[in-house]
């Protein structure tokens, strides 16, 4: 029986569940972080190299995990992996709330808090978004991703007036406690795919005749790509994403770890770069929802590498000016990269397909995510050494546009690729 809400396919209701746990993360995990960066680096009197080497080594933690959490979520599903995650993340941010060393902040950031992030947060979302949709993929993990920045803009400022107010020890119980009463319940509504409750993705309606369904399979069959995990392996798209990914990352990573740090370098009081840090959340949220909506309509691989080439050239406003308004534009330059890693997971599921996407993305993640890895670390040894971000913006220009370039490289095969199949998904609009 087609299951609907109001009319509304219940896939819809499985991106807001996820996308509710993704603003749970963000705001109190990937952005809580940078709030965290200089309250926890003065009281337990650490370099910016350290602190930033936890944000790192957690980023190394997730990539190693890539593959087995891919082939897990293949096997089991999303939901186990996104309960175990809110549950670890739980215990862990109110231990985090008690240490008193530096050693003991890494035990408890990348071995409890950190361990299932990446897969209950990140991976688990995606998986379960390209299940449920094929037409209206960009679409719907546009939704998804731009829950990340939402994240940012309901309870990054919350969190961010708990540490400002009463010391970051009290934002990380409060984080704690957020993961375990709101985390747990959002977990238990998970359902893995549109096949497992009798529907098909996207919400199109099963065949109703018999002529219908001795046509069906010919119609909609060459609609789904279905590549496995070693031919993804041994093809030239594979290992461009993964290169092209790992460039952004290590991109994106250096100024959203050091976002609170680079805007007080920049002369502003720790509250005015928290407020711009929720606005930063804010115009990555809406950038992702345009740019991804109307990503379904255009080229992929050229709206991504386009996307770079801008933020490669937003790097330069905050080495010529200190201003409010220029740095507010940096701030909307750069948070348009946020759109590119939902596109980016579109064009995977489009070259990829959906029976495979988890081991693949696992996989795939394991390689790129090592320059998450680096960037943070670097653009803190940077600052120790020079005490300026300066020359970590001119690296970043060049980075941006070679991580653009390099997705540039798949615009011609995915124009190939959709000319294959074009035909036969406007039959099922």
């Amino acid at each position: 029986m087609l299951k609907r809400f109001n009319g509304l396919f219940y896939g819809w209701r499985m991106v807001a569940a996820s996308a509710a746990l993704r603003v749970l993360g963000a705001g109190l995990h990937s952005f809580g972080f940078t709030i965290f960066f200089l309250p926890l680096s003065q009281d337990l009197n650490l370099s910016r190299t350290a602190t930033s080497f936890a944000f790192s080594l957690a980023r190394a933690e997730g990539a190693i995990e890539g593959p087995i959490v891919g082939h897990v979520l293949d096997r089991y599903g999303p939901r186990p992996v996104m309960l175990t995650a809110v549950l670890l993340m739980g215990v862990g941010y109110l231990l985090l709330s008690t240490v008193e060393s530096y050693a003991m902040f890494l035990v408890v950031y990348i071995g409890v808090i950190s361990l299932a992030h990446s897969g209950g947060f990140m991976h688990a979302p995606m998986v379960l978004t390209n299940s449920w949709f094929i037409r209206k993929r960009a679409r719907a993990i546009t939704v998804n991703s731009a829950s990340f920045s939402l994240g940012g803009v309901l309870i990054a400022p919350v969190l961010s007036a708990i540490v400002l107010s009463w010391g970051w020890r009290w934002g990380a119980a409060f984080a704690g406690v957020m993961f375990l009463l709101i985390g747990v319940p959002l977990s238990s509504t998970i359902r893995r795919s549109p096949e497992s409750m009798g529907l098909l993705p996207d919400g199109d309606i099963p065949s109703a005749s018999a002529e219908d369904q001795k046509n069906e399979p010919q119609r909609r069959a060459p609609a789904e790509v279905d590549v496995t995990t070693g031919e993804a392996f041994r093809s030239f798209t594979f290992w461009t994403l993964v290169l092209g990914n790992a460039i952004r990352n290590m991109s994106y990573h250096a100024i959203a770890t050091h976002f609170v740090p680079l805007m007080v370098w920049k002369g502003m009081s720790q509250p005015q770069a928290a407020f711009l840090l929720s606005s930063f959340a804010f115009l990555g949220m809406t950038t992702t929802l345009l740019l991804g909506w109307f990503a379904d309509r255009v080229n992929k691989p050229r709206l991504v590498a386009g996307i770079l080439f801008v933020a490669a050239g937003g790097m330069l406003l905050p080495v010529f000016g200190s201003s409010m308004w220029l740095l507010l534009l940096f701030t909307l330059l750069f948070t348009a990269v946020e759109s590119t890693y939902a596109i980016g997971w579109a064009v995977v599921g489009d070259f990829f397909g959906r029976k495979h996407f988890a081991k693949i993305r696992g996989y795939m993640s394991f390689f790129y995510m090592w320059g998450g890895v680096a960037g943070p670390v670097i653009a803190g040894a940077i600052y120790d050494r020079w005490q300026t971000y300066e020359p970590m913006l001119w690296a970043l220009v060049l980075l941006f546009a070679l991580s653009g370039a390099i997705f540039g490289m798949l615009i011609k095969r995915w124009e190939k690729l959709r000319a294959q199949m074009t035909p036969r998904i406007d039959n099922d609009v």
